[in-house]
């Protein structure tokens, strides 16, 4: 503890502690002078990752912020992270082209059979004119559909779902898409020649192709349900490449088995769906490209390095975007509760250490809230102290 008469403010070099393999582009960002990377460390001040689960892992109380190399955060404890205070940071569109590239490739793999009739010729024990007689022969049962004129529903309008949207467009498919949540940003990127579907009800009674691109939370845990897929065309095919939990497994087989739906492509395996003839499963490659994992990590690096210099927050999963620029002195970074009179409290308190603020910009989200102020003169320990003891405060930084 400082004595109450000294200046207090953060370190400026950071520990960070990674528990998969980021990439080098991403990391490069962080100037060596300043930040320490680790592949083990006791007490880091943030944490960087990619899939591995931490829902049980012991985050210690140093840990500053976490940071995922990816869009989806199903591997992150957020809700306790934010009642700790600690925002949690993701890269959401930087995969977005590598995901589209793959669902694409999906919508092909379910038109015209493809794994199918590769799994077919692989099995062929023949050679010559008995090869020749066998792939002619064999051929028919592996006849597709073009994708022009076909109608492919987009669900979940984000940065992949619109990118799908628009190439599905490109390729001569009429698109309907729904996503009650859409953002004004993606809004703008989305063609308009895109249709909205009024329900989920209303997109799966009017496409071949249904597309899955929506976070796992319990409102769309088994989304993809019995009664929706009766809705979809004769022949048609779901692809999911978001998450596993989206789609009911039971579901997916029964329509498969009874002919109502043709295919089901998806990057989740598991041993409910392997088997099945008409199921094609691969191995989460969704952003498993070099390029994907070099935009995430680059988008995480930066706004990690933004948070730990200057407290600002841009695409936190749990926190508001709270971004300020500098305008000299002491910064204050407060997380709290979203309860009323905090920030009131702060106040008073610096006015109390005749302190005066130059800046300050408050913003909540759900049940957090987070405010930087920018202080004319240094801060003493005793008044960031007394910050730290207001109810409702959970985290106070000075940088």
């Amino acid at each position: 503890m400082h004595a109450a008469n000294t200046t207090v403010a953060e370190k400026t070099n950071y520990k960070i502690l990674t528990l998969n393999h980021i990439s080098m582009v991403g990391l490069q960002r962080l100037p060596i002078e300043r930040y320490e990377i680790l592949t083990e460390c006791e007490r880091p001040d943030a944490i960087m990752l990619r899939s591995l689960d931490i829902h049980h892992m012991h985050i210690p109380d140093s840990v500053k912020a976490i940071a995922r190399a990816g869009a989806g955060v199903n591997n992150i404890p957020v809700e306790a992270l934010t009642a700790r205070g600690i925002p949690v940071f993701s890269a959401p569109g930087a995969n977005a082209n590598a995901v589209k590239e793959l669902v694409l490739a999906g919508l092909l793999l379910a038109a015209r059979n493809i794994c199918h009739a590769w799994r077919y010729v692989m099995e062929l024990d023949c050679e010559g004119q008995e090869m020749d007689t066998a792939v002619e022969n064999g051929k028919k049962q592996f006849a597709g559909f073009e994708l022009p004129g076909r109608t492919l529903g987009v669900v979940g309008l984000g940065a992949v779902g619109v990118e799908v949207a628009n190439a599905a467009l490109n390729l001569g498919m009429k698109v309907i898409g729904h996503d009650p949540q859409v953002t004004v940003e993606r809004a703008w990127q989305l063609s308009s020649g895109v249709e909205q579907a009024t329900s989920l009800d209303d997109l799966f009674s009017r496409c071949d192709f249904v597309t899955l691109h929506v976070p796992l939370v319990e409102d769309t845990r088994g989304l993809v349900n019995a009664q929706r897929l009766k809705l979809m065309h004769a022949d048609g095919a779901v692809l999911n490449f978001a998450r596993g939990g989206i789609v009911d497994d039971d579901a997916i087989i029964a329509a498969l088995d009874s002919g109502h739906i043709s295919a089901y492509v998806c990057d989740f395996p598991n041993a409910r769906i392997n088997n099945h003839p008409r199921v094609t499963a691969l191995p989460h490659l969704g952003a498993s490209t070099a390029e994907a994992e070099e935009n995430c990590a680059v988008m995480v690096v930066e706004h990690l390095k933004d948070y730990l210099e200057n407290g600002n927050i841009h695409r936190s999963v749990n926190f508001p975007n709270v971004v300020m620029r500098r305008n000299g002195g002491s910064r204050l970074a407060i997380s709290n509760a979203n309860v009323p009179n905090v920030i009131g409290q702060v106040t008073t308190a610096l006015a109390e250490a005749d302190l005066n603020i130059a800046d300050l910009l408050n913003k909540s989200r759900g049940d957090i809230a987070y405010t930087l102020i920018d202080i004319d003169g240094q801060l003493l320990d005793k008044t960031v102290q007394r910050v730290r003891e207001i109810d409702g405060v959970l985290t106070v930084r000075v940088i």
